[in-house]
This record gives structure tokens, sequence and C-alpha cells, in this order.
């Protein structure tokens, strides 16, 4: 990440970012998921995919979706980078609210100069996660490897801590903070109704308040397994050429 920046649209930009996204969830980068997450229709979708196909930007085959290249991801992390750490400057010295800040981020995102971002980061002492808990690329182009389980995959009787929370909806994440299920917090697994019913949770360490979690709800909190101290189990950075682990 530290050659001069290609100029790309800001529509590639929003492609590249919601690829990387879906990637990152475990998710294939299908045509209909991009399309549902950009809010546009498929055709539109089925063609971006094909320029980004022929600028080198992404793979694609029939029935698996796009996966980001190398040159892709760099891209994408460029932009991911861009939009966490306006986040966190939003958040750390604006006073902005967790829940107002990624829609500021989005609009802000594209204009910002990579030059700036990093003046930001250096001010903010290169925070490594943003208000939400998910890792900011470094300038180099590394990012740590992110969790994977949500809460609806945990088993009962187990301890985790969240690591992350989906930042797309205000009105969750204020629902969220009202209950305290916010990044870092300890939560021990209580009761998981059958059916993709409710999980059931004690948060905080000692063990608090019990909290019911509704299936939607706990898909969108990412958790990470503890130490018997409690302690986060953290994967290292990882740099942008290294292969995604399956």
């Amino acid at each position: 990440m530290s050659e001069t920046p290609p100029s790309l649209s800001r529509s590639v930009e929003d492609y590249l970012k919601v690829i990387y996204s879906l990637e990152e969830q475990g998710s294939a980068a299908s045509t209909s998921a991009i399309a549902q997450a950009l809010d546009v229709q498929p055709g539109s979708v089925s063609g971006m995919v094909k320029r980004l196909a022929g600028s080198g930007y992404v793979e694609h085959e029939r029935y698996r979706g796009a996966r980001l290249t190398p040159r892709g991801r760099r891209e994408a992390l460029r932009i991911v980078r861009r939009h966490r750490v306006l986040e966190t400057y939003l958040s750390q010295r604006l006073g902005y609210s967790w829940d107002d800040v990624h829609e500021e981020a989005e609009r802000l995102e594209h204009a910002a100069s990579d030059d700036l971002i990093d003046r930001m980061a250096v001010a903010l002492e290169n925070p490594s996660h943003d208000p939400h808990g998910a890792p900011i690329p470094t300038r180099a182009g590394r990012v740590e490897t992110t969790e994977r389980t949500t809460l609806a995959d945990v088993d009962v009787g187990s301890r985790v801590r969240i690591r992350a929370v989906r930042d797309d909806d205000s009105e969750r994440l204020r629902y969220m903070e009202s209950r305290g299920l916010l990044p870092g917090v300890l939560l021990t697994v209580e009761k998981q109704a059958p059916f993709n019913g409710p999980v059931s949770v004690r948060v905080g360490e000692p063990p608090g308040a019990l909290e019911t979690v509704g299936q939607e709800l706990a898909r969108r909190i990412r958790v990470g397994k503890v130490k018997d101290d409690g302690e986060p189990i953290r994967s290292e950075p990882r740099a942008v050429d290294e292969p995604t682990p399956d």
C-alpha cells in the first residue's frame, strides 16, 4: 500500500469494499449478495464485475461469485483503512457516537486522501481497531484476520469476548449499547433456544445481567474465544499478498 494509489471512481471503490466485506464474512460475493449490499440491480452488478475482472481487480467464476485478486485486495484494504480511520477519528476527536460514525465515514471516505488518513491515524496514535471492533489495516497493507464466529454459532456454556459488531444499522447499534453488548465485553452463553431461537447470555465479568439476543442480532456480533484468564486470543496480522484462510 505504499505505492501511489490509482484513481478509482466512487462506484469502483464501493464494489471493491463490498466484495472485501463479503469475503471477510466468509460469504460468496455473488451477484445477488453484491446487489443487495449496494441496493442496485443484479444486471448492473454483472456489468461492473466484468469491468473489475478486466482491470485485474477481481476473478469471477460462474456460480462461485467474485473474488478479489491481490491487486483488488490491496485497493479494497486502502478503502477500508480510510473508512475505519475516519470512524475512529470522528468518534475519538469529534465526539460522534458509535451509531453515527458509519454514515458520516461513508460520505467522507471517497474524498479523503491517503495522506490525510495517515495524519489522522498518527494523531490517534495508530489505533488498531475502529469503534465497532473491526481491525484497521495498516498503511503497509497488513490486517488482523477477522473473527468469523458469531454469537449465534457459540455453544451453551462457552465464554467468549465480543470482537466486533456490524456497523451498518444505527438503530441496532443503539440497542446493543443499551444492553452492554460492546466490543471487548465478556459473554457467558447460558441458553440457546431450539429452531434458531434466541441466545441467552450473561454480560460482563463477573457475569452480570442476563440478556436475550435474537438470532438476527446474534449474527451481527462477532465473538472470539478467550483464555482461562479472560484475555482474547487474537490472530496475527496478515499481509495482502498472503492467501486468505479457508
